[in-house]
């Protein structure tokens, strides 16, 4: 039995939760889970700003911090925090090392291969279209405005990284379940073809791939009973080679592990239940059998599989337009009135100047922001504030800068007993738009290097 615990659901995420792990408890694997479709892109602007960058630097900062247990106690972390740069990263990981006093103690596993943005010329030109999984569209349409391009990699090459003596391995973008499979894989030997096998660790990896979302976080079930979330343990995968699997948390800290729970985080962004797709399997979670098994504790077993895809996802993402979103808080008495004659009183002024947008929307946060319009019925006429939120979208910038001046001459010449928040004008931004697409996995090609830290 392996123990991998882990601490990030995302670039963001608490940065006491990895330290909270290490410190809380025998474990035998840290992983850190740091990439979001979105945070490619920020990833890539960074490193297009400059080279040293496009990682998530958290990561080395906490290498720094917990590196005493990490040595000390022989736990090996995985984590895709290289973003755009794992080299970069894992050199300065070493640095990090090195402060803590901990030179020439481990040896760094860096995946790459993931990034395909300089191929994309090209695989286009040889007919490899890369197609919008939701529009169908050609990548040809968009491709002088891409601005990140990467593959969700398997879990093999981190196993690799692992046999290859790697302590601590950093990624790109791997497909989230491949951080926790990946150790699996190395340590109970799985191979290939091992569907069901391969399936279980698919299934465990999407339990605790959103850390705390799994232990008692963001749960809808019986929420205000759940115990010390100021506290909240994360979620610990205990794997069998056979398999069965349990999740659980460190004992003595906030949070919950039950079977209502984890369900909750299982239906999570899977799509067919029948058949997840990951890199390295195909996982039925309509097979998934579990139990309550104690106090903070779901076991698993029953899981089936079959054979992978030939291709991978490719996460794109590219340049859409600009856009810009403002606020203005109205208070009572009458304060939805208030804020939807505001809202009319921008539009004619909007209209009245001539500008164009692709998109105009209005959204009355305290009154009807959640459901919109399928809100039956009006909403109190006692609120005490509502707060009229407007955005725009465009191509074209300077429409989107003349509406960032329209906003705040309200609070004088419209509706009585408002704030304009302290934030100030709006800020116009440059839309980043995602692009999914499959490419097949003989084009691309993991690597693995190993660097002594």
């Amino acid at each position: 039995m392996i123990r991998i615990a882990n601490a990030q659901g995302f670039w963001g995420d608490s940065l006491e939760a990895p330290l909270d792990q290490l410190r809380g408890g025998p474990i035998d694997y840290l992983t850190l889970d740091y990439l979001a479709e979105v945070t490619m892109s920020i990833l890539q602007k960074q490193f297009s700003r400059d080279p040293q960058a496009g990682y998530a630097r958290d990561f080395v900062q906490m290498i720094e911090r917990g590196a005493k247990e990490i040595v000390t106690r022989g736990v090996k972390v995985v984590a895709n925090a290289g973003g755009v740069n794992p080299e970069t990263c894992a050199a300065a990981t070493a640095a990090s090392l090195k402060r803590a006093g901990y030179a020439g103690r481990l040896k760094i596993g860096i995946v790459t291969g993931d990034n395909i943005i300089n191929q994309l010329q090209d695989l286009t030109s040889r007919g490899i279209e890369l197609r919008n999984m939701d529009t169908g569209e050609p990548l040809s349409a968009i491709l002088p405005r891409v601005r990140s391009a990467n593959a969700y990699l398997g879990a093999f090459p981190i196993a690799e990284a692992l046999g290859k003596g790697a302590n601590i391995v950093i990624t790109g973008r791997c497909s989230d379940i491949a951080l926790s499979l990946g150790p699996e894989i190395h340590e109970f030997g799985w191979k290939p073809d091992d569907w069901n096998l391969l399936a279980a660790g698919a299934v465990g990896g999407h339990v605790i791939e959103c850390g705390a979302q799994a232990s008692g976080g963001n749960c809808q079930v019986d929420w205000e009973n759940i115990p010390d979330l100021a506290d909240i343990g994360y979620p610990i995968l205990e794997a069998e080679r056979d398999g069965r699997f349990a999740i659980t948390k460190h004992p003595g800290t906030g949070g919950r592990v039950t079977v209502a729970g984890v369900t909750e985080q299982l239906v999570y962004e899977i799509g067919d239940p029948r058949a997840y797709i990951a890199p390295d399997v195909i996982a039925d979670f309509t097979s998934i059998q579990l139990q309550q098994a104690g106090q903070d504790r779901v076991q698993f077993w029953g899981i089936q599989g079959r054979a992978p895809t030939d291709f991978y996802k490719v996460s794109i993402s590219y340049t859409a337009g600009f856009k810009a979103v403002g606020t203005m808080t109205y208070g009572w008495p009458d304060a939805y009135k208030k804020a939807r004659a505001a809202d009319r009183i921008l539009r004619a002024r909007l209209d009245r100047l001539g500008l164009k947008f692709d998109a105009l929307h209005t959204e009355f946060v305290g009154a009807n922001a959640c459901h919109g319009e399928a809100l039956s019925g009006e909403p109190s006429p006692d609120l005490a504030e509502v707060t009229l939120r407007v955005g725009v979208r465009g191509q074209d910038a300077a429409p989107i800068e003349r509406f960032t001046r329209e906003l705040a001459p309200l609070a004088l010449n419209g509706p009585p007993v408002v704030t304009y928040p302290s934030g100030g004008k709006p800020k116009v931004e440059e839309i980043v738009a995602y692009w999914p697409a499959l490419i097949p996995k003989k084009e691309v090609i993991a690597k693995v290097t190993i660097v002594e830290a």
